[in-house]
């Protein structure tokens, strides 16, 4: 277990997964914020620690719920006809499913956030709260929302990475573990700079997208998959941990650039 923690590709893995767990966990935190604000002011962080604590329980929850699903890898059916071989397994219905879920969610929330930004905190400010544990709940429902797609992004990112899935499992309850109690302590200083620079997060999102199609070509390897006797081959995972890196250098130099611009106007 703990060779497997210390090696490279569960590091990039941990360190790649963190970092999409809390650009992707920015939403949730805003909507959090809208709903404890909602309440006196003595009780507003105690309902946003709760709701995050609870929200991290709630993660693992699911974690275990889907590894244990990934982890049925036996075929149950088998499609073979002249131009198509394909071998039906709960995980490459998972991973296929999560694939599509992720592209659909990414893009439309790219579309979302280009086309009418608020409409989902508008939404939220127009729901009463009147009670703290009204606002847990609300919380709670909001995060499970947020989740899935969470979720997916961790299965993606550590998919393959071990034969053992319990040691993936672990992986990912640690990233998620890591990311909450970021939000946590960090909470207001995070959403501020993804304030300031929208693009972060629109990163994020755009990542969504390389990983959503990982998992639909990974479902089709992990079947067996093959076109006109073509297998389909799975991507391997540091071609996109280099375009996660190398996206984010740019980002970076875009970064530097404009606070350069500013501090010579100023």
């Amino acid at each position: 277990m703990l060779e497997f923690l210390l090696s490279s590709d569960a590091i990039m893995a941990l360190l790649t997964l963190t970092f999409l767990e809390i650009i992707l966990g920015i939403d949730n935190i805003v909507f959090i914020s809208i709903a404890a604000n909602k309440l006196p002011e003595q009780q507003r962080s105690k309902a946003t620690n709760v709701g995050l604590l609870l929200a991290m329980i709630q993660r693992v929850v699911l974690l275990f719920f889907v590894s244990f699903l990934i982890g049925l890898s036996e075929p149950f059916y088998i499609i073979e006809n002249s131009w198509l071989y394909l071998a039906l397994s709960w995980q490459s219905i998972i991973l296929f499913s999560g694939g599509l879920f992720l592209l659909y969610k990414s893009t439309s929330e790219i579309r979302e956030k280009v086309e009418t930004p608020l409409h989902d905190e508008n939404t939220v400010k127009g729901k009463k709260i009147k009670s703290l544990s009204q606002a847990i709940i609300q919380i709670m429902v909001i995060d499970f929302i947020f989740s899935i797609d969470s979720i997916l992004t961790a299965v993606g990112m550590t998919n393959g990475l071990s034969v053992n899935h319990n040691y993936n499992l672990v992986l990912m309850i640690i990233a998620v573990v890591i990311s909450i109690i970021i939000m946590i302590a960090f909470a207001n200083p995070i959403r501020k700079f993804i304030d300031a620079h929208p693009s972060i997060q629109m990163l994020g999102l755009a990542f969504l997208i390389l990983i959503g199609f990982m998992l639909i070509t990974e479902a089709a390897h992990l079947s067996h998959t093959s076109v006109f006797e073509n297998e389909v081959g799975a991507i391997p995972k540091g071609y996109l941990y280099f375009a996660i890196a190398f996206s984010l250098f740019v980002e970076f130099l875009n970064y530097r650039i404009d606070k350069n611009k500013k501090s010579k106007h100023n």
